[in-house]
């Protein structure tokens, strides 16, 4: 194998080097920082909101609409859908900011390689997302663990494994947040699909429950990291749909990819 060739091989693979210098410069700016707060109050406030709705629900004069205990896990859960709003900004800001500032192009000249930027990005926002995922579950699990009282439980294993599922979960929308930022560019439009991937579409098709349109929505990311992070055996296992989430990061990192080599900085 010829020098260039060998050369060729090698920078196509992320190294240490560029994934510390991603981590350098998300965690040297401001917002970073500013967005994790966000998430962690935003978390705090959801979960302990939805523990008073759960103990009141049991304790009003409405029998109809008793829950019974109900686990810690499934009220941060259930707090995920309004967080992931706060943490996916992590990963659309990891790249967005680079191309509003101009910084992007000394990003490019020290590592021409578009790929190997994109990936070393992509494995510190899905490291530090991941990370602030297992912070954010441990938060809300404090907070909703006594608002709950009798109306709880709090199995160490299943709430363990849940905290990790929610990290798990704000990993991959992270991500994908990430490699759509690198396709679209505009953090706002970045935004603004990703509430129409997450949210927008998968409500639109379900709300007439029609079979075919509840299958099809099935497969959007929001709706099948729902299912894994529930346990769903219906329409699929949850490791289905942990794939399909994965599924749908890798395919907008490729889109991301795409789209820096397509265009110049």
């Amino acid at each position: 194998m010829s020098t260039s060739t060998r050369h060729g091989a090698r920078s196509s693979w992320v190294g240490m080097p560029d994934v510390a210098a991603e981590w350098t410069k998300l965690s040297s700016v401001r917002s970073t920082w500013w967005t994790a707060l966000a998430g962690l109050l935003v978390m705090a406030a959801s979960a302990g909101q939805l523990a008073i709705y759960a103990a009141n629900a049991n304790t009003n004069d409405d029998p109809t609409d008793d829950r019974g205990i109900v686990t810690v896990g499934s009220v941060l859960i259930d707090s995920v859908e309004l967080t992931q709003y706060v943490v996916l900004a992590l990963g659309l800001l990891a790249i967005t900011a680079e191309f509003t500032s101009g910084t992007i192009r000394t990003t490019l000249q020290c590592t021409p390689s578009r790929g190997r930027v994109l990936l070393a990005k992509a494995a510190v926002t899905g490291a530090v997302t991941f990370a602030l995922g297992l912070l954010l579950g441990g938060v809300g699990a404090l907070v909703a663990r006594p608002v709950l009282g009798e109306w709880g439980s709090a199995p160490a294993a299943d709430t363990i494994r849940d905290i990790v599922a929610v990290a798990t979960y704000l990993a991959l929308i992270g991500v994908l947040a990430l490699g759509l930022g690198a396709a679209l560019r505009s953090a706002v439009l970045t935004l603004t699909v990703l509430l129409a991937t997450l949210m927008i579409v998968p409500l639109s098709l379900q709300e007439p429950d029609i079979d075919v349109l509840n299958r099809i929505a099935d497969v959007f990311p929001g709706v099948a990291g729902g299912h894994f992070l529930a346990g769903d055996t219906e329409p699929y296992p949850p490791l289905v749909g942990l794939l399909l989430l994965a599924g749908w990061a890798g395919a907008a990192l490729l889109l991301g990819r795409a789209a820096l080599r397509r265009r110049d900085a």
